[in-house]
């Protein structure tokens, strides 16, 4: 065995025992329990939602041919239910279940759930494998990208199927099918909806060309319309998002008046709100200059150059540090699942009564 199959068997050791040895101090670990509830839904009755329906129109009609001031004297038939009901299974937390037990030992209406449980083993193993890596690169850390990238991937393409390709290709092309086999409410398709469709379709079609041995270049013409059509509309979102939004909002007064409830002006307010929309103005310009290299970095254009240089540092730096602190609030939160859920080892929201 190398060192370093020596050092994982070593690792393992250890983890398990240390899992064992938790399982039996205090409450245990790793548990999700259930609570069964009964859900019961109300439906009219088809033939009674009919008969209430003709009694008024029957009423409405006679009320105006006889052009009466008292009420109609239509009978209207009572309209008769029907109910549905299931059986819900809703998590709760481990301090509820421990009430329940105290008060009935023998109560199942709060019970273990094994699947939620299995399930939260297994979130607890693969986020360890994915931390294994900053060790080194093994075989569970493998399989764990493995599959993250393998269920990613059937998920999206599911619901690239069902969101996109059943009821919109399928649906305009085949409405009748798609609404008889999984989408009653299908909206019967427009002949403009049912062309483009047409047009997707068949450049779905030479998309997959390239899979086969010959004709790969047929797939370069849905390609090159894809690029075309989506720098096209990027462009325009762009230009309405960044340059006339930012444009917009630099056109700023540099004096400001700011005034407290009162009405009175409040100095210090104004000031700050002054500083504030000159340092805006004053920063744009100067990295506008930066970028204007038809005219030599020298004298006052040199100088703006330079503040914009430390603009785009202290923006750049903004960035990477709000980048980081979001990477820190996720680690941070898989770290709590493993402590709280997992481990049963703090108890921030009071679930168990530690």
């Amino acid at each position: 065995m190398t060192r370093q199959g020596k050092t994982w068997l070593i690792i393992g050791a250890v983890f398990v025992a240390l899992l064992v040895t938790r399982g039996m101090i205090g409450q245990g670990l790793g548990r999700v329990y259930v609570k069964r509830t009964e859900v019961i839904v109300k439906l009219p009755d088809a033939a009674g939602v009919n008969s209430t329906a003709a009694g008024a129109a029957s009423a409405s009609t006679t009320a105006v041919s006889t052009q009466a001031v008292a009420p109609s004297s239509a009978t209207v038939s009572s309209t008769s239910t029907s109910t549905i009901s299931w059986q819900e299974w809703k998590q709760v937390p481990p301090l509820e279940f421990d009430a329940a037990q105290k008060a009935n030992p023998a109560q199942t209406e709060i019970s273990l759930s094994w699947p939620r449980t299995i399930g939260l083993w297994l979130a607890a193993f693969f986020t360890l494998a994915i931390f294994s890596f900053l060790y080194a690169d093994n075989p569970f850390y493998k399989i764990a990208e493995s599959l993250v990238v393998g269920v990613s991937a059937a998920y999206w393409g599911v619901i690239g199927f069902w969101d996109t390709l059943v009821p919109k290709m399928f649906g305009a092309l085949t409405p009748g099918l798609v609404k008889s086999l999984v989408q009653p409410s299908l909206l019967d398709p427009e002949t403009m909806q049912q062309i483009s469709m047409v047009f997707a379709l068949i450049l779905g079609v030479m998309m997959l060309w390239r899979l086969l041995p010959r004709g790969g270049w047929i797939s370069a013409w849905p390609l090159a319309f894809i690029v075309g059509v989506t720098a096209g509309l990027k462009i325009v979102s762009h230009v309405e998002s960044d340059l006339m939004a930012q444009a917009a909002a630099t056109m700023k007064p540099l004096v400001v008046s700011v005034t407290d409830a009162s009405g009175a002006t409040n100095i210090w307010a104004s000031w700050w709100a002054s500083v504030a929309n000159v340092m805006l103005v004053v920063g744009v310009i100067c990295c506008l200059a930066y970028f204007f290299f038809s005219v030599q970095h020298k004298g006052v254009v040199g100088g703006a150059a330079r503040v914009g240089i430390w603009y785009l540092m202290i923006t750049f730096g903004a960035s990477f540090g709000f980048t980081v602190m979001g990477r820190i609030a996720l680690l941070a939160a898989r770290v709590e699942f493993l402590f709280d859920d997992w481990l049963w080892l703090i108890d921030p929201n009071h679930f168990r009564g530690l």
